[in-house]
Parts: structure tokens; sequence; C-alpha cells
């Protein structure tokens, strides 16, 4: 198929010009977490096998394929209670505009809640406080190619926030799925996220009065200047995910999913993940493990855990979803969503 070989053609070069590691020098790391309880139990091997709202946030090509109860449109808000006492809230919403094309929008909020601000003379705090907080709004359309193949695109407002300092750029995430007829149904998918423009702060923290001259007397000394601040980049990343079926029956399914990821300020590293459903027409159970950044050993936790569940009720299809992960030396973290589908 020469679209696919098109699109493999841009995502290795993507992958190639991203694989020098430079670790800790991106701004807007928020982007990273994904979104929603099944991606995350599943050690955000979820590139391959995200769909409806949830492929908002993982791979925009997803957004277009129907739940497996037939539901184009969806709905889902999710709670990260993350570590240090912030909060990540992600929401998304599909809505198909024809009898293929679906429209999405999504928004992440990450609140790091309001703190005090200590100086050296004072480091219980001068009686002052700040908040910070990061937000992402986007726009998606995805659409199938082929019976088999669906393709889609985000633009996204990027914007960083702390204290009176502000901080906000554009991005593009892009990816497809590709449903083969071999072993069951495997899906190969690929997505690029986070391309976009560089993020710099701006506001009064960096205004600041300078005399231009101090050699004359005569010479102003309060005359406004800006300190200029360094743009940073985005966590662009770039994904190849698989979705292999080892099991599938009439009612039960268990799938093991890879995704080999590459970003611009890390090393290649692999996210692995096995999911066991139990459908009917009425209900879905789904079991989940994860196992994130295989190849990294710069990183807090790997594991991660899951479940979900989701019922029809009156034409309309509830679902709510749980993920668990354990850190070793931070505080574990509890993801928990609600989903409508109709």
């Amino acid at each position: 198929m020469r679209q696919l070989s098109i699109l493999f053609a841009v995502f290795l070069v993507a992958g190639s010009a991203a694989a020098q590691s430079r670790v800790g020098t991106t701004a807007a790391n928020f982007l990273t977490l994904g979104g929603g309880a099944p991606g995350a139990s599943l050690g955000h091997a979820y590139t391959a096998t995200a769909t409806g709202a949830d492929a908002l946030f993982w791979n925009p090509g997803g957004a277009a394929i129907a739940h497996r109860s037939g539901q184009r449109s969806g709905l889902f808000f999710s709670n990260n209670k993350w570590i240090a006492d912030i909060n990540f809230n992600t929401a998304g919403l599909t809505i198909p505009v024809n009898r293929s094309a679906v429209v999405g929008l999504s928004v992440a909020s990450l609140d790091y809640g309001t703190m005090k601000v200590r100086t050296i003379s004072q480091p219980e705090g001068t009686g002052e406080t700040f908040s910070a907080s990061d937000l992402s709004v986007g726009l998606s359309y995805a659409m199938p190619l082929t019976p088999n193949f669906y393709f889609g695109g985000t633009t996204k407002l990027v914007r960083q926030s702390i204290r009176d300092m502000r901080a906000r750029t554009m991005a593009i995430d892009v990816g497809f799925v590709l449903i083969t007829d071999y072993f069951n149904g495997l899906k190969v998918a690929a997505s690029i996220m986070n391309f976009g423009g560089k993020m710099t702060m701006e506001g009064i923290n960096s205004e600041i009065q300078v005399d231009l001259d101090p050699s004359h007397d005569g010479s102003s000394e309060s005359i406004p200047a800006r300190i200029k601040m360094d743009g940073w980049d985005l966590p662009m990343s770039f994904k190849f995910g698989i979705s292999l079926p080892v099991v599938k029956t009439g009612s039960s399914e268990f799938v093991l999913l890879a995704d080999a990821n590459q970003t611009n300020d890390n090393n290649l590293n692999a996210d692995l993940g096995a999911q066991f459903s139990y459908m009917t027409r009425m209900l879905s159970f789904n079991a989940r493990a994860g196992y994130k950044d295989a190849f990294l050993d710069n990183v807090d936790s790997h594991f991660a855990y899951g479940a979900g569940l989701d019922l029809q009720l009156s034409g309309v299809r509830f679902g709510f979803d749980y993920a668990y992960v354990p850190f070793d030396l931070l505080d574990s973290t509890q993801i928990m969503d609600f989903r409508i589908y109709f």
C-alpha cells in the first residue's frame, strides 16, 4: 500500500532525527502522561489499540475506530491522583461528522496546587503563595482511508504557567492504525506526538530596570527591560505499536501489546502490555497489566495494573476504568475514568 509506505518513511525520518538522548531538556512534560486509565495500566503500550475518545491522547488515527459495541460517539473524563498531590485531569469527546469520519475535542489539565513563596531568609514562607498549572486543548479529525486503514491528526494549544509567568505554543499529533486480516486481526500503528514550537516563559517576573550608561551621572537608572528567556522544545515522541490477539473466541480475548518509543529527550525504549477481555452484547470486562520503559533505568516505576467494566443501558453504554501505578520512591498513583458511548 503506497500510503502506508509513505507514512512509514515519514515516521522513520522523524525517529532518526530524535535519536540523540537529551534527558531533561524539554518543556511541557505533562504531554507524555497520556490520558485515561486503560493506557496507563497497559504500561503506555496503547498506540495500536486506543480507540474513540481515548485515542485523542495516544494516536489520533484510532479515534475513527468504533467501540466494539458499534458506537462511534464517545465521551470520557479521567482523574489521575498523581505524585506530590498533583491532579492530572483529562477529557475527550468524539462525534461522527459523516458515515466514516469523526471530529474530536481533547483537554488535559495538570494542577500543581498552591505553594508557599520561600526565600533564603524566610525558608518557612513569606506569607505569600503562588500556583502553577499546565493545559493542553486539542481539536482532532480522523477517518478511514480504506476499510482497514485509519488516519487522524490533532492540532493543539499547549500552555504552562507558574506564578506570573506563562509560556504557550502550538503542536500537532498524527497517527495511523492498520487492522490486518492476519493472526486474529493483528493491528499495526504508529504516531508522532507533540511536534511543535518552543516554549518560552514570559511575564512581569522577567521585567527589570537597568541603567544603560552607568558611567554618566545624568543617565536614567529606571529604563524598563526584559530578560530574554531560552526556548524549550516540546517532548516530541515517535511510537510504533502492535496489538496481537493471542486468543480470540466468541466472548473472550487475550491480547499482547508492544510499543517502541523514541522521544527527543530520552533513549529508545519499549512499553509492554497485556489485556484479557470478556465480552457479551450488554457487558464487557477487561483486566490489564503493563510494563513501561522496559530499557530505561532512569525511571522510578515500570509496572502498572488495572481493570475496566462497561455495560449497555437503554441504547447508551457506560464504562468505568481504574489503573494503579506503584512507585518505588514516590507515592503510588491511581487513575479513575468514567465513559459514555452513544
